[in-house]
């Protein structure tokens, strides 16, 4: 092990000091592309051309001003509503439409790209890696599920684990120097970090969703605005003629969706209604539940069971159930062939070994609307009697979507409209209703209560009907 960790030292690009790695960079970039295509199945990307046109073009401007140019940067936006934005190892970097209607202009687009650049190019998840590597060797730590039993449920995933990394408050600090450095070197108003900053402080104060979330995984907003002020006090050269577009931004994001999209499916209490797929899926009482691009999925309050919905593609339920039960690890303990609501399915009662212990569950293969549905729910052995009735419960809750008020239903977008008067925030959410609250308005608005909006500026009014 000493041997190793001597000859796994490597040269920070950014700092030009020596440090441990285990990482090569064809390595590097070989999980970020893994985890790239990972992210665009479980999370989405948005379906937008324009909008990953414009991210793309600021994000390849500035990343080819950095210590690492020839790197395959890729950016990309997801279709997800958190405030949020991350990176993964070799340059692919993702910012969420809902970080995108909550801003207001490029330059601060360009501050957040930046930021995330600053990780990939001072290898901040590198650095992370070989430490859990190390670790891993010194206490031989396992797996939590087998990688058979993870690969059937989705819930397992290398890509997707790099989300999980958590960088030091050292390599956050850093990440800002240098996206403030780089969005100063692609000619843009630095000083808009400020307005960034502020807004990130505000999202934290009225609460959101998702993960990873910046918020939680970033300083915080409010010493970041300190430092930003320092960075901006010390600098020498003018920002007269550097980029804010903030009209260009908002013609960008105008008619973005905003919030939850349920056309994608959604939540009422416990009922998961998907509009396009046309089904319903009832899930526990009290359970925690999240919707995914690939998945649906719903955790026991005391955190020890799971049921998750899934895609198995095109094939007959028995072809998938058989498949499913080829695998190593995993053995069926009964089958059953039955009709679930008016579709064809095939159900089973199975047991997995994991590194911690055997796990049971039911497996179930509903054909309906030309594809076969996964609803997969397991506990720990010891717990199934505890769970049993309510996998089953959920299982036969699978039925066609026939309510018209779900079928309809439409996501909420952004609509811009440009004050011919003076007017303040409030008054404007009087004259321009907004399904959102009036300080969500103020917030993505970047305006304070009581705040007056100059005539002739274009402010961002949310239409739709929250699902």
């Amino acid at each position: 092990m000493l041997a190793m960790l001597v000859s796994a030292c490597a040269t920070n690009p950014v700092t030009g000091k020596s440090e441990l790695s285990l990482v090569s960079e064809s390595q590097e970039i070989a999980m970020g592309q893994q985890g790239a295509q990972d992210v665009a199945q479980s999370i989405g990307l948005y379906n937008d051309q324009q909008a990953q046109t414009y991210v793309s073009g600021i994000g390849k401007r500035l990343a080819a001003l950095t210590e690492r140019p020839s790197l395959p940067w890729t950016f990309q936006v997801v279709d997800d509503p958190a405030v949020n934005a991350f990176a993964l190892p070799g340059g692919y970097i993702f910012v969420t439409r809902g970080l995108m209607t909550s801003i207001n202009t490029e330059a601060e687009l360009a501050s957040v790209v930046g930021h995330e650049i600053g990780h990939v190019t001072a290898r901040h998840s590198v650095q992370q890696i070989s430490r859990s590597q190390i670790a891993q060797i010194g206490l031989g730590v396992g797996s939590i599920l087998s990688s058979d039993v993870a690969r059937f449920s989705g819930l397992a995933s290398q890509g997707l684990g790099l989300l999980f990394l958590k960088y030091g408050r050292d390599d956050e600090t850093q990440a800002d120097d240098l996206g403030f450095r780089y969005a100063m070197a692609g000619n843009y108003d630095v000083r808009q970090m400020l307005d960034l900053f502020r807004t990130l402080e505000r999202v934290s104060v009225l609460g959101g969703g998702g993960v990873p979330q910046w918020l939680s995984t970033h300083p915080d907003p409010g010493n970041r605005l300190a430092k930003t002020q320092s960075r901006l006090d010390t600098l020498s050269r003018s920002l007269a003629n550097t980029t804010v577009n903030r009209d260009g931004y908002l013609r960008m994001i105008d008619n973005m969706v905003y919030g939850d999209n349920p056309r994608m499916g959604f939540f009422r209490s416990g009922l998961f209604l998907h509009p396009d797929l046309r089904f319903q899926l009832e899930f526990p009482q009290g359970w925690k539940t999240q919707n995914q691009t690939g998945s649906v999925a719903a955790l026991s309050p005391a955190e020890d069971a799971i049921i998750q919905l899934t895609l198995a593609g095109n094939k007959s339920p028995s072809q998938a159930s058989t498949e499913f039960f080829s695998q190593q690890g995993v053995r069926a303990l009964q089958t059953n062939q039955s009709n679930i609501n008016g579709s064809p399915a095939v159900s089973s009662a199975f047991e997995g070994q994991t590194d911690q212990g055997v796990i049971r569950g039911v497996i179930t293969f509903i054909s309906y609307g030309g594809s076969t549905y996964q609803i997969l729910g397991y506990t720990s052995a010891a717990k199934i009697g505890t769970y049993q009735n309510d996998l089953m419960r959920t299982t036969s809750s699978f039925r066609q979507l026939t309510d018209q008020s779900a079928l309809n239903v439409q996501p909420m977008r952004v609509k811009l409209v440009k004050v011919s008067r003076p007017m303040t925030l409030e008054q404007f959410y009087q004259a321009y209703p907004s399904p959102i609250a009036v300080g969500e308005v103020g917030l993505i608005n970047d305006l304070d209560a009581g705040q007056t909006i100059a005539a002739g500026t274009t402010v961002k009014q949310v239409v739709g009907t929250k699902p």
